[in-house]
């Protein structure tokens, strides 16, 4: 590569990337090549021609799994502040190669599809509430949020997804001959129905699983129809801006997978996962992980915050022992 400015961010970038393998993805599968930043690089040339911040969009933390076998609670915890803090030291570490640095838009999707996962309204504006309080916590100037409502004020959450649909969403069955006719389509539908799949078997009772199997097929294509209609409306509304995503991406796609914390799951995010302290860092689990293994629960200001491997104290004690030496 050439060793630019533009070329340099997005290297930087890449080097958290959410990658999707398989085949369509050649020789790049496990990094970058010419075709991957040709991609994204006029976007980020134009940033630095106007000497602006670069900005970057991501549609994500839209409210807690409802499943109490992932996660905590519902509210942000710790896996949401280290993420968070993770996004702003991103938009700082661009200052090293582009003075100007970058900043980040959330455009949180709790609201877009909280009927077809389980979470009522108030719990996503609960949890966006929450959000907005460790922004401001953790000083993260270069972020900021956009939701539903920015979209579409002064209507009700109902009426709200009723014009998403209509403005911006394509017919399901659209969604679901892409997904049998597309491998990476087949791969977003096969990881949004994993995580419903699992939600719906933990709240269910005396159902069957291949009942809630084919209830939850026919949810992901709704969630995806959504999904994809949030997607559109934030290219509307924020059309000069790079796009990041939760989800992996194959390595030509228009939008950057990210990672923004340690995982060994490529789809786990932080909203269906909880932090444990491993003594190496923090990584991303599942709670029945967590409690699988003895970890320790850990309490913040009064809530439930994150675990502590069990393994963790004895790996801890050298250091301490070494610093008081």
């Amino acid at each position: 590569m050439s060793g630019s400015p533009a070329d340099d961010i997005l290297r930087l970038v890449f080097s958290f990337r959410r990658l999707a393998h398989g085949p369509a993805d050649g020789d790049c599968a496990a990094g970058t090549c010419e075709e991957c930043y040709a991609l994204h690089r006029p976007k980020v040339e134009r940033f630095i021609e106007q000497g602006v911040p670069l900005h970057f969009v991501i549609p994500a933390f839209p409210a807690k799994s409802p499943n109490p076998q992932k996660v905590l609670g519902t509210l942000p915890d710790m896996a949401e502040r280290i993420s968070l803090e993770f996004l702003q030291e991103l938009c700082d570490y661009t200052r090293h190669y582009y003075e100007p640095g970058a900043r980040i838009t959330i455009c949180s999707d709790g609201h877009v599809f909280s009927d077809l996962v389980g979470v009522p309204d108030e719990t996503v504006r609960a949890y966006g509430t929450e959000l907005e309080a460790v922004l401001a916590a953790i000083g993260a100037d270069a972020i900021n949020t956009y939701g539903l409502e920015d979209a579409f004020p002064g209507f009700p959450y109902e009426e709200q997804r009723s014009m998403l649909t209509s403005h911006y969403a394509v017919p399901v069955e659209e969604v679901r001959a892409r997904t049998l006719a597309d491998p990476g389509a087949r791969d977003i539908f096969g990881g949004i129905h994993r995580f419903l799949f699992e939600d719906r078997m933990a709240l269910s009772t005396g159902r069957s699983r291949n009942s809630v199997r084919e209830e939850t097929k026919s949810l992901a294509y709704q969630v995806i129809q959504r999904s994809d209609a949030w997607s559109h409306l934030v290219e509307d509304f924020f059309p000069e801006a790079l796009r990041l995503s939760i989800h992996p991406q194959v390595s030509h796609s228009p939008k950057i997978g990210i990672h923004m914390m340690r995982t060994r799951d490529n789809w786990l995010t932080p909203w269906h996962g909880v932090a444990l302290d491993d003594g190496e860092g923090i990584r991303l689990v599942k709670r029945h992980e967590a409690e699988r293994m003895g970890a320790t629960l850990v309490m913040r200001g009064g809530r439930v915050s994150h675990y502590i491997a069990p393994n963790v104290s004895a790996s801890v004690k050298p250091l301490i022992e070494e610093v008081a030496s």
